[in-house]
């Protein structure tokens, strides 16, 4: 006998059935495993009432609309910045920040080189990645990308006065007329340089990808530096494409409006921890490339996964960055742009090609001095969190990083950077 309980789940399915008959083709691409199992169970249903059905008979999979496969998708899970999470403090048996140890080593998956430093890198902008910010970092066992600009006379006089930093910095390249041969003028200029970065705006260009390739097959024994990506599948195709340490990051940086004029983009922290499993899933490395405004903001890319982390603007308005100081009312301010600007294109191409737009902006940073101090505050800024987490070592922060999600981080009663 037909309980009231069976009726009523009987009358539930005909309803979804119903409503799955009337549906808009459009709206269905394809039956579901969840669709299927529903009609499984109402098909055993039915062979238990026989009493009250001679038949039950479910509609087959709807068709596959010409068009479906061009709707646009939404990815419904939420992603999340650095501005979005704190670090959940846990115990410690860590008496001081003196007792952290900042350095780490890693062997590179392609390169088979290794590295030992401190990993925080000097952007590979005019403004940042400078000559001189390298002299500065370097001090601090750091790292600096060097930007493009620079000529090959320019190379060889600075490796004659500064040998000995070298080895904690990078070459940078892009992917146009005449940059390869520049790359390999400069590699073949100095030997000592085993660091390559090839630096792009989207990273996700096949001419991009055959790039990497190149360099890798002409350079086998140098660590290539390949960015900027924002996804796990991109990450895996450039690592196998030959390049050891991949730049994450699409529009999080403080001077690049690449969101606003194209609407593309990736939260950072999500994209870091996506593309750091992605990466060291393969043996490969990560940096976390734009979006950190504070030291917190370093620790906190480094608690999602990151291997390094990359800074511009923090490391903008120095007296080792790029420019001139520009005095207004008494004040004195440096020039910092993103290299994708109004400024950096007339500077370096002549100006903005009609077909793109500017993706950057150019402010003026208020001068801060020599660069020294801004590097201490960012150590010990990470230092402490491995204090408050119970991470002896910069190595040990991921694995004791947990993220709380907070609606709120600072109190903005004396302004929002107190």
């Amino acid at each position: 006998m037909t309980t009231a309980a069976d009726s009523q789940e009987l009358q539930s399915g005909w309803k979804s059935v119903s409503a799955y008959k009337n549906l808009p083709d459009h709206t269905v691409e394809k039956e579901t495993v969840a669709q299927k199992k529903t009609h499984h169970t109402f098909e055993r249903k039915a062979c238990s009432w026989t009493k009250c059905f001679t038949s039950f008979t479910f509609p087959p999979t709807l068709p596959v609309h010409p068009f479906s496969s061009k709707m646009p998708r939404i990815e419904n899970d939420i992603k999340l910045d650095f501005k979005d999470v704190l670090l959940r403090p846990k115990r410690s048996t860590l008496k001081s920040r003196s007792e952290v140890d900042l350095m780490r080593s890693f062997t590179f998956r392609n390169s088979k080189r290794s590295y030992r430093g401190i990993p925080i890198i000097a952007a590979n902008m005019d403004t940042v990645g400078t000559f001189e910010m390298a002299v500065a970092m370097h001090q601090f066992s750091l790292f600096t990308t060097i930007h493009k600009h620079y000529s090959v006379d320019d190379w060889l006089e600075f490796a004659a006065k500064h040998p000995e930093c070298l080895e904690s910095l990078a070459v940078s390249t892009g992917t146009g007329d005449g940059d390869f041969e520049k790359i390999s003028a400069v590699l073949a200029a100095v030997p000592q340089l085993q660091y390559i970065c090839v630096d792009v705006a989207n990273g996700y260009s096949e001419h991009f990808v055959h790039f990497v390739k190149d360099v890798r097959e002409k350079f086998p024994s140098h660590t290539i530096v390949a960015g900027n990506v924002v996804t796990g599948e991109m990450v895996e195709e450039l690592i196998l494409a030959g390049a050891d340490i991949i730049k994450v990051g699409i529009g999080p940086g403080s001077v690049c409006t690449t969101r606003k004029k194209t609407g593309v983009g990736y939260p950072q922290l999500s994209a870091v921890i996506e593309c750091a499993d992605a990466a060291h899933g393969l043996g490969g490395h990560i940096i976390s490339d734009g979006g950190c405004t504070c030291p917190g903001d370093v620790s906190k890319a480094f608690g999602a996964g990151a291997d390094f982390v990359m800074l511009g603007g923090m490391l903008a308005g120095h007296s080792e960055s790029g420019g001139e100081i520009i005095e207004k009312n008494g004040k004195k301010y440096k020039l910092f742009y993103g290299m994708s600007s109004d400024t950096a294109m007339k500077k370096h191409a002549g100006g903005v090609a009609e077909y793109r737009a500017s993706e950057g902006k150019t402010v003026e940073v208020l001068y801060k001095g020599p660069v020294d101090e801004t590097i201490r505050d960012i150590l010990g800024g990470v230092r402490s969190t491995c204090t408050y987490v119970g991470a002896a070592k910069l190595k040990e922060l991921s694995r004791r990083t947990t993220f709380i999600r907070v609606t709120q981080q600072l109190n903005t009663v004396f302004g929002s950077d107190s």
